[in-house]
């Protein structure tokens, strides 16, 4: 079972991800965005740990609402309130659980991933955070090891894709052949998870 800590670390695993690779998704942006992925992500993330060192929720539901209640207030253009509402909506959808398995995490981030859907419009193939994020969720039910296996491979689907939302849908058939930013910190965000996992099996938790 996966308790409130497990939560944190995992927020704060992917804090130091998205730190580690903030430059790489800024030049994935840079070809087909804004330019701004990687800082925009860096400044929410780290806004993320922050309010977890100050704020302790006692349920793994807390955490990710006050996670992306974070992101939404402190990441500008659309993703902040897109991974605001993936978080916040999986965290909505744990309730006030005290600890919660596999199964029931893998059901509230598909609820997150709805709300995203939802929020911006997007499906699979549409060369966006969808496109790592659903496979994942998918591939959650037969562990946290294959579900960033299935992230990482939907990133990198993104390549041949045309977008056809957000920033870069407006550069056409010029978007394709570029990895989708994204999708890219999506698939951050599910090896956190799966990092997490690795070190709580490793301490014998």
């Amino acid at each position: 079972m996966l308790d409130a800590d497990f939560f944190r670390r995992w927020m704060t695993t992917a804090a130091a991800s998205v730190d580690r690779e903030a430059e790489r998704l800024t030049a994935l942006d840079s070809a087909i965005g804004d330019a701004d992925h990687g800082s925009n992500l860096r400044r929410g993330f780290t806004a993320v740990a922050t309010a977890l060192e100050k704020e302790t929720p006692d349920t793994p539901g807390g955490v990710l609402i006050l996670a992306g209640r974070q992101l939404i207030s402190t990441v500008g253009g659309a993703s902040g309130p897109l991974y605001g509402t993936l978080l916040r909506r999986a965290g909505k959808a744990l309730g006030d659980a005290a600890e919660v398995g596999e199964e029931e995490l893998a059901a509230a981030l598909r609820a997150g991933v709805e709300g995203v859907m939802t929020l911006g419009g997007a499906a699979p193939g549409d060369k966006t955070m969808i496109d790592a994020l659903m496979p994942a969720v998918d591939a959650l039910g037969t562990g946290f090891a294959a579900a960033r296996a299935a992230a990482e491979e939907g990133a990198a689907a993104t390549i041949p894709l045309r977008a056809r939302k957000g920033r870069a849908s407006y550069l056409g058939e010029r978007s394709i052949g570029h990895q989708d930013p994204g999708a890219t910190s999506s698939a951050l965000l599910i090896a956190a998870l799966a990092e997490t996992a690795e070190a709580t099996e490793a301490d014998g938790e």
